[in-house]
């Protein structure tokens, strides 16, 4: 296993990192058995994986639960746990609590990387939350941070992070005395917005990237046999036409051909190359230094083996150049914008 550094921080993690949405079951991904989330994270971690990405939100904080099931014998310093509080929960007093919600759902003492989920601002609440109070009068950036600093002292937490922040909120919201460690953001090979301002922006001010959707929810894994033949949750981010997907909320047509042109392309290249698609793409994603861990999600052993594999070996810079061609055209069509659920106008990122 190889490990990078998360930028200033000095957080090492695993380049590969378990993500574990789909742990303890839900809408979105289906029932997940705990009995293979604890084969997963046992040889996740025999395998040298060392960090576990989860959220309060993922299934209702069943994912967190399933998690800490999990973790049960494993020695702690083996693992970096990452959660994080949703957006409606931060104000102070009360993130603090949530933060013991998580704490007693994962089973420990402490959260190794503690994350605010989404850009703190009215759009991004009312998808956490149908209460009119909160999203008229949401928390600020400013007590959120001072929250988690004190959890901080205490060490209820290791390290600060963000998720789905742009340069611009990074640059406009967070106070430049606060160390934050990690920025966790959308990023594929049809998904690579951050390339334009964030990522470099990141680089620059020593934050680590740990990048989400390495295989666009299967997309890039090739399961697939055509695009009507992705599942309706999986159906919603700004490539697919809007119309007709009831799941859908941005509104936009969407770039369905360009999306299938550049699949059949990425489909030859793995080919030629003697790689699965997923191999392929993980392994584009992992080229780039600048992200730290890519995540991964896998339902059984005999997925995260195939995960794995795809460390052994980086691909060849030429093969980078090729694949990065394929898809410019994409990169460019989708802009911008990080926020791939909502259309450019509403992106909650910026």
């Amino acid at each position: 296993m190889e490990y990078r550094e998360c930028g200033a921080s000095k957080l090492r993690l695993s380049v590969i990192g378990a993500g574990c949405w789909a742990f303890g079951g839900g809408e979105y991904w289906g029932d997940q058995n705990q009995k293979d989330v604890d084969a997963v994270v046992h040889a996740s971690v025999e395998y040298g994986v060392n960090y576990f990405d989860t959220a309060e939100a993922y299934n209702g904080g069943r994912s967190e639960i399933s998690l800490g099931q999990a973790l049960q014998g494993i020695p702690r310093d083996k693992v970096v746990i990452g959660t994080k509080v949703s957006p409606p929960h931060c104000y102070a007093g009360t993130l603090e609590k949530y933060c013991e919600e998580s704490l007693r759902r994962l089973q420990t003492d402490y959260i190794d990387l503690y994350m605010i989920h989404w850009p703190i601002h009215p759009h991004s609440v009312r998808h956490f939350t149908k209460d009119e109070n909160v999203i008229n009068n949401p928390p600020t950036i400013t007590e959120a941070i001072e929250a988690m600093l004190r959890l901080q002292e205490t060490g209820k937490i290791g390290r600060i992070g963000v998720s789905n922040y742009s340069d611009r909120r990074l640059s406009n919201d967070i106070p430049s005395s606060v160390n934050v460690a990690v920025n966790e953001l959308p990023y594929n090979l049809l998904c690579r917005a951050i390339e334009y301002d964030t990522l470099p922006y990141c680089a620059g001010k020593g934050i680590g990237i740990i990048g989400y959707m390495t295989l666009l929810q299967g997309i890039l894994a090739g399961i697939y046999p055509t695009l009507h033949d992705v599942p309706a949750w999986q159906r919603r981010t700004r490539h697919f036409n809007c119309e007709g997907t009831p799941l859908c909320r941005h509104g936009e047509k969407g770039f369905e051909s360009e999306t299938e042109q550049a699949l059949a392309a990425i489909h030859k290249v793995a080919l030629d190359s003697g790689m699965t698609m997923a191999k392929l793409s993980t392994k584009w994603v992992l080229a780039n230094k600048n992200i730290t861990c890519a995540l991964i999600g896998a339902r059984n052993v005999a997925e995260l083996t195939e995960n794995l594999a795809t460390v052994s070996k980086p691909l060849d810079p030429s093969v980078v150049d090729q694949l990065n061609r394929i898809t410019d055209e994409m990169k460019f069509r989708l802009g911008i914008h990080c926020d791939y659920y909502e259309s450019a106008e509403n992106d909650r990122t910026l």
